[in-house]
């Protein structure tokens, strides 16, 4: 990322918006397409429809993503503006409620979520409907925040002419970036799947993301460095921003797994009878007898019990509700002051600088989410299962194919039907430890 940034200051002609190569072309659209053709190839279909039926996860991201963070960042910038005052550029707070006011990135949470093992489906079906969502939330937020009470009308010089061209301009980014090549990659998947898979494993097409993700933040870097953004306010100002920015993504990311994950619900919303591997056949009576007291207590654990998400959807929702958008961001802010407007620069300096630095900082987390992750693998049982259930020499099993493996592991355990018992549902995972796989049952 730093070869990038450097690249882009030494040559900001070469990817900046209407520069040599066109980037609002060729990386808006061409590598943002990419990523999703790439994301069409390798996603199930059946997948993708399960999870556009997640309703809570869409709930809790959207809000997150509109509510929340937008509140938060407005707080932040009253903070800044009453606190600091001309220690701090006027034009660069607004920036800051800008940037909290926009959706979710289109491209980079999906490549960090499938980076990550999180649930990458989900993610996907986020951000579709997050930049849906923020063509019409996003600039009713900033009028309400830019508005004479709130103390920053000096930054709102809105038309309606102008909102109306932001629409149409989404709606084709996303049209033809996202819905097209994710469509055509669905459709090359189901009719061509043996080709697809070769050629997703003989050009490693899955890590042409993070390269994708490059370009953007290149043409991004590229643009403020052409326009002569990061000269046109002080040195402190910079520095503020760009701590200011890691910060609050960091306090964005944590607040999101406190929604995620919240405590007080596996508490008041106990999961019945969560039987391990050993006991399954012994604990069939008992889970048959689980009843509860009140029917309204039923339905209200049926309703909220999922509000407590698995730790795939959790990285999915931390990655979509912290992030934030220069794909809509700064299209919103040109179409706000109109292009060639001096003030552009100033004021989308917060949200450059945000979309590079939570990419940063979203890969040094990655590794922590990826152990997160593959420990709940481990969690639900106990340490004698996983010995029994070991299989020495086990790498010519690896890699061989869903049916084959729960063929082997039904072998291995003399159960045709272990897999589901009196619909209790249990999933076959794998934890490999060099030519060793340990072979287990998770409730």
């Amino acid at each position: 990322m730093g070869v990038v940034i450097a690249l882009a200051h030494s040559f900001p002609n070469v990817a900046r918006s209407g520069g040599i190569i066109r980037s609002e072309y060729s990386i808006s659209y061409g590598a943002v397409a990419l990523i999703f053709l790439i994301s069409g190839f390798s996603m199930p279909t059946k997948t993708l429809i399960k999870q556009a039926g997640n309703f809570r996860a869409h709930i809790v991201t959207q809000a997150l993503s509109f509510l929340v963070t937008p509140a938060i960042m407005f707080g932040f910038a009253q903070a800044m503006r009453v606190g600091l005052g001309n220690k701090i550029d006027p034009y660069v707070t607004v920036g800051f409620i800008f940037a909290g006011c926009t959706p979710t990135t289109v491209s980079s949470n999906v490549v960090m979520t499938k980076k990550a093992n999180g649930n990458d489906s989900l993610s996907l079906i986020e951000v579709t409907i997050g930049n849906i969502l923020g063509a019409f939330i996003s600039p009713a937020l900033i009028q309400m925040f830019l508005s004479k009470n709130a103390g920053f009308s000096y930054g709102n010089p809105v038309n309606d002419s102008s909102v109306t061209e932001l629409y149409a301009r989404v709606m084709k980014q996303l049209g033809l970036s996202l819905f097209v090549p994710l469509f055509v990659g669905q459709v090359c998947q189901n009719l061509f799947p043996k080709f697809i898979s070769w050629l997703m494993k003989t050009f490693k097409l899955a890590k042409i993301g993070t390269f994708c993700l490059l370009l953007l933040i290149w043409a991004t870097f590229s643009t403020g460095f052409y326009q002569d953004a990061f000269e046109e306010v002080s040195t402190e100002t910079m520095i503020l921003v760009c701590f200011f920015n890691i910060a609050v993504y960091l306090l964005f990311t944590v607040i999101c797994f406190l929604v995620a994950r919240n405590p007080l619900i596996p508490k008041i919303f106990k999961n019945p009878a969560k039987a391990e591997a050993n006991d399954i056949l012994d604990d069939i009576e008992h889970t048959k007898q689980l009843t509860f007291s009140s029917k309204l207590y039923s339905l209200c654990m049926w309703f909220f019990r999922p509000f407590y998400f698995d730790r795939k959807d959790t990285v999915a929702i931390m990655l979509c509700g912290a992030a934030k958008t220069v794909a809509l961001g700064v299209p919103l802010i040109t179409a706000q002051y109109g292009a060639g407007n001096s003030l552009i620069g100033r004021v989308s300096i917060p949200l450059t600088l945000y979309q590079g630095e939570q990419i940063l900082t979203a890969q040094l987390l990655i590794p922590l989410f990826k152990w997160w992750i593959g420990k709940e693998l481990l969690e639900d049982i106990s340490d004698d299962e996983k010995k029994s259930f070991e299989v020495e020499d086990a790498s010519e099993n690896i890699g061989t194919g869903l049916d084959e493996t729960q063929k082997a592991v039904r072998e291995y355990f003399g159960a045709q039907d272990i897999l589901r018992r009196n619909d209790l549902y249990y999933k076959f995972d794998y934890h490999f430890n060099h030519n060793k796989a340990c072979k287990y049952f998770i409730a």
